[in-house]
């Protein structure tokens, strides 16, 4: 019976195994990825202190390898030979899933162009922990990163996200919060939102409301931690006439009117026997 409640560790094989780490609470580590930690022959990581923190929590001792954008190319000679070598490396980041938000993915390539074998090793992560509290529909969701630091630069970016119809997720810092929710609110439009921070850590706390009511929130006024601002979806713009009868007459040039309709009924969700009559005028 007990076999079944914690089931043997499997031996592990050499290769890259991208781990990922947790973001506040250090308990929220999982087995697998201690388990790789203690075979692991070198762990990469952002910031060795960081993560020597961790491993000493757990009591491993590990040969510590700095990888980030400024370090990558110097060391990535090293990485391959140990790969090559049959040796297990262990990625990890200061907190959560590596590849987010950080310059793991080239490495990967790399591995992968190299013919060594990459092994996910999942668990915590700071955009699934904002999903959770938020409140905000998570059917359809975008992770879409750092949020540009200059006004003008951040509502271009966010303005392709404004037809969007799913949540986005933006990581923010305190000192810019108020300024990018001003400027997700100008191009965006009001919206309802959520903004958490210090995920999984003693402070944790998690504000929701429409975008304007975040603005003028006095908790959120000089907030400190990491933040994550979740932004629910946008509404699709109603489809004028003219718009459905030139996709209508666009489909008749290849399609009979009953697939054109079937098609088109349900790219501008309407009844397909509007869109059917519709292109029986039109042919």
């Amino acid at each position: 019976m007990s076999d079944f409640f914690a089931p043997q560790p499997r031996p592990v094989e050499g290769g890259l195994y991208i781990i990922a780490t947790p973001i506040g609470n250090l308990r929220d580590i999982t087995l697998r990825a201690l388990d790789v930690l203690r075979a692991a022959d070198v762990v990469l990581c952002e910031d060795t202190r960081v993560t020597g923190k961790l491993l000493s929590a757990y009591d491993l001792k590990k040969k510590l390898i700095r990888y980030d954008d400024h370090s990558g190319p110097q060391v990535i000679p090293e990485i391959l030979t140990r790969l090559h070598a049959g040796e297990i490396v262990a990625q990890v980041s200061d907190a959560g899933t590596p590849l987010v938000s950080d310059p793991g993915f080239r490495l990967v390539n790399i591995a992968l162009e190299a013919g060594a074998r990459v092994h996910p090793i999942p668990g915590p992560s700071a955009v699934m922990a904002a999903l959770c509290l938020a409140g905000l529909p998570t059917d359809r969701f975008m992770f879409a990163g750092f949020v540009p630091n200059k006004s003008s630069a951040r509502k271009t970016f966010l303005s392709d996200f404004k037809a969007l119809e799913s949540t986005v997720v933006f990581f923010e810092t305190g000192p810019r919060l108020h300024e990018s929710l001003s400027d997700m609110r100008a191009v965006l439009g009001e919206r309802p939102a959520a903004v958490c921070r210090e995920l999984t850590k003693l402070y944790e706390t998690c504000v929701r409301g429409t975008l304007g009511e975040l603005i003028d929130c006095r908790e959120l006024q000089e907030p400190k931690g990491e933040i994550v601002v979740l932004i629910g979806p946008g509404q699709a713009e109603a489809t004028s006439a003219d718009d459905l009868d030139a996709a209508i007459i666009d489909a008749l040039k290849t399609l009979p009117p009953s697939e054109a309709a079937a098609l088109l009924a349900q790219k501008f969700d309407l009844p397909r026997k509007v869109i059917y009559k519709r292109a029986l005028d039109l042919k």
